[in-house]
Parts: structure tokens; C-alpha cells; sequence
């Protein structure tokens, strides 16, 4: 039986072992250069699905190690925020779109900010508290406002939770963890295959990038989700996910927890900011990309190359930040975490935000074919 006395080791476990794996996370990403509007941007403009592989690569791999520890029984995806019986369509959709928009006018989505910073890009640092203070008030403030009473009223309820399992489970009485043993099987290995089909996807930066990245984000779930899971808090007799910010097992996610991190620098003094799996994800992200920069050579100072320049990126920040926090999820939040546990507002998402990059690389070329 734990004792009130073991949590405070019990919560450092959890925060060392999230960090741990952020800071593996940035070093692969710097390594591998694996990039979300990155890969949209090779589709649209040169036909090359190399980073796309690798992006669907790490989804079926995340797919595959939640919906397996779903099957043994370690986690469900309905002690995450992503699986609710209440589906907000409209606004993981017009998040998506806002988010997609918005990474491509900032040169990349919130965990690309992080690997950016962790490469010396100074530029990126304005996007990062920018997003933050757009973040935060789509959390908690003005946009807040706006987007309770706009697109979160528009939505349905289901009978079960919105995974996919969970909706397979009800409908053919299916027992939940052979539902999702059998569809993470199916669409994970699904994706795995078509990454694997190519030569591009068998590259060794798209394996690492594809396996290393999908492994990390199964590995932080199995921390917050088993790790730091109580089913009584000492203290309490309630139900508890350690050290973090949505009170349920999280994994990375890197829109909200920016914002967390600004205001937990801001009010460090105040002793009811403590950190949280979110904020040391935020800053071993950073802490993993200036370490392989470093190692290989590749750390750049790096500012605005013009008004322009700088004009792109605060506003991508905004989109950035609004988006994310209304589609509940960025690149890696929805596109990789949210995935992985087959949500339907993660599909939605996941499509709104490719729609939205695609949309603002097709301006940027417009942009350009004018100036031109």
C-alpha cells in the first residue's frame, strides 16, 4: 500500500522518467530532421513522401504499443482526454486548420519550435512565447471565450467513448482489448506498411525517426498512464494520474504545455505551480535537440530575415496557439498522441491540420507568383 509519505519520490519517477524521454525525442528529431510541415511541404512541392513516411511511421508504431498495453490491460483510452463520448468535430477540424496554417507561416509546428531553439534559432524563440501567450488565452482567456461558445457547442455524443475500440467493442460485443488489439494491428501495421514499402521509408533516418519517436511517445504514456496512475491517492481515496496538467494519462503534446511552462517561469514562486510531465517534456525537448546539434555540428544562431519574415511567424504563432488548444492537440498532440489511442477527433484533427498546411503552402506560392 502506498503511503502519503512516497509520493513526492513517486512524482519525481514520473517527471525524470517524461524528461528523459522528451530529451530522446528532440535528439531524434533534430537527428532525423523530422518535421511535420516539413513533410507536407516535400508533398506539395516536390512530390516527395520521405518525411510523410516517416511520419506515418511513428503513428502506426505509437498505434501499435498504446492499443497492445490497451490489450494487456495497463492503460484504456478513456483515461485520456482524447477519447470522450462527447466529440467536438468542429472544432478539432477549424483547430486543425488554424494549426496547419500557422506552422507553415512559422516555419514548423510547436515541437519543431522547440527542436528550432534547441538549434539556435533565435526567431523561434519569439514564436515559442508568442504561441505561449496565444495558448494561454485560448485555455484560459478571451479566445477562450470565443471558442466556448462557437465551435465547442457544436458536437455529438456517442454511448461509449469516440476511440475506435471502444465503438467496435459496442457494436459487435466485442471485448474492448481484442477491439484494440485487432485495430492497432490493422491500421498501425497498415501504416507501417506503407512507410516500409518505399526505399525512402527504410532510410536510417526515417527508421529512427519512424520507430524512435513512435517508441517515445508509447513510453510516456506508459509513464503517466501506469507509472504515476493510482486508483486511490493515499490521501484522497481518488483516482489520480501524477504530475499532470489534464488530471488524466497524458503523452507529448506540445501546444498547451508551452503555455504552461511560460507561466510556471513566471510564477515559480508561487508554490501551487509545480511541474508537470507536460513543462520538463517542454524543456527536455529542447534540452535533447542543442545536445545532437552540438554533436553534430549543425547548432546555427539564427534570426528574422526581414519585417516580413518576422510579421509570418508572429502571426503563425497566433494560429499556432489558438489552434492548437481548440483542436485539442498539434502535430504531435493529435497527429502522433491523440492517434495513437484511434479517437475520431484525432482523425478529424489529424485531417485539418495537413488541409491547413497545404492551404498556406499554396498561399506562400501564390505570395510569390505575385511578386514575381
Amino acid at each position: 500500500m502506498l503511503q502519503e509519505s512516497d509520493l513526492p519520490g513517486l512524482v519525481a519517477q514520473v517527471l525524470a522518467a517524461s524528461f528523459a524521454l522528451a530529451v530522446v525525442f528532440g535528439a531524434i528529431a533534430q537527428r532525423t530532421h523530422f518535421c511535420t510541415m516539413g513533410a507536407v511541404s516535400d508533398i506539395v512541392n516536390m512530390g516527395d513522401w520521405g518525411r510523410m513516411r516517416m511520419w506515418l511511421m511513428a503513428i502506426g508504431v505509437a498505434m501499435l504499443g498504446f492499443n497492445g498495453m490497451v490489450a494487456a490491460g495497463w492503460v484504456q483510452a478513456g483515461q485520456s482526454v482524447y477519447a470522450a463520448p462527447r466529440v467536438i468535430w468542429l472544432s478539432n477540424l477549424v483547430g486543425g486548420l488554424l494549426f496547419g496554417f500557422g506552422m507553415v507561416l512559422a516555419s514548423g509546428c510547436g515541437s519543431k519550435t522547440l527542436i528550432r531553439i534547441g538549434g539556435g534559432s533565435l526567431k523561434s524563440l519569439v514564436v515559442f512565447f508568442v504561441l505561449a501567450v496565444a495558448s494561454y488565452a485560448t485555455l484560459r482567456g478571451i479566445t477562450a471565450v470565443a471558442r466556448v461558445a462557437t465551435v465547442d457547442a457544436v458536437s455529438f455524443t456517442l454511448a461509449v467513448g469516440q476511440d475506435l475500440p471502444s465503438l467496435l467493442a459496442h457494436f459487435s460485443g466485442l471485448a474492448k482489448p481484442t477491439a484494440a488489439l485487432l485495430l492497432g494491428a490493422l491500421i498501425g501495421g497498415a501504416l507501417l506498411v506503407f512507410a516500409l514499402a518505399h526505399p525512402d521509408g527504410r532510410r536510417a533516418d526515417a527508421l529512427l525517426g519512424g520507430l524512435g519517436l513512435g517508441a517515445v511517445i508509447v513510453g510516456v504514456w506508459w509513464v503517466t498512464g501506469r507509472l504515476g496512475h493510482l486508483e486511490e491517492h493515499p490521501a484522497t481515496l481518488e483516482e489520480v494520474w501524477l504530475a499532470t496538467n489534464t488530471q488524466r494519462m497524458e503523452s507529448l503534446t506540445f501546444v498547451a504545455p508551452i503555455a504552461y511552462t511560460v507561466d510556471w517561469l513566471i510564477l515559480f514562486s508561487d508554490t501551487s505551480k509545480t511541474l508537470t510531465v507536460g513543462i520538463v517534456a517542454v524543456l527536455g525537448v529542447v534540452v535533447g535537440s542543442a545536445i545532437m546539434a552540438l554533436a553534430n555540428g549543425s547548432f546555427r544562431w539564427e534570426g528574422f530575415a526581414g519585417t516580413e519574415d518576422t510579421a509570418n511567424h508572429l502571426v503563425g504563432a497566433v494560429l499556432m496557439g489558438v489552434g492548437g488548444v481548440t483542436a485539442m492537440g498539434c502535430t504531435v498532440g493529435q497527429g502522433l498522441t491523440g492517434l495513437s489511442t484511434l479517437a475520431l477527433g484525432s482523425f478529424i484533427a489529424f485531417g485539418g491540420i495537413v488541409a491547413g498546411g497545404v492551404l498556406a503552402l499554396r498561399y506562400q506560392m501564390w505570395r510569390l507568383e505575385r511578386m514575381a
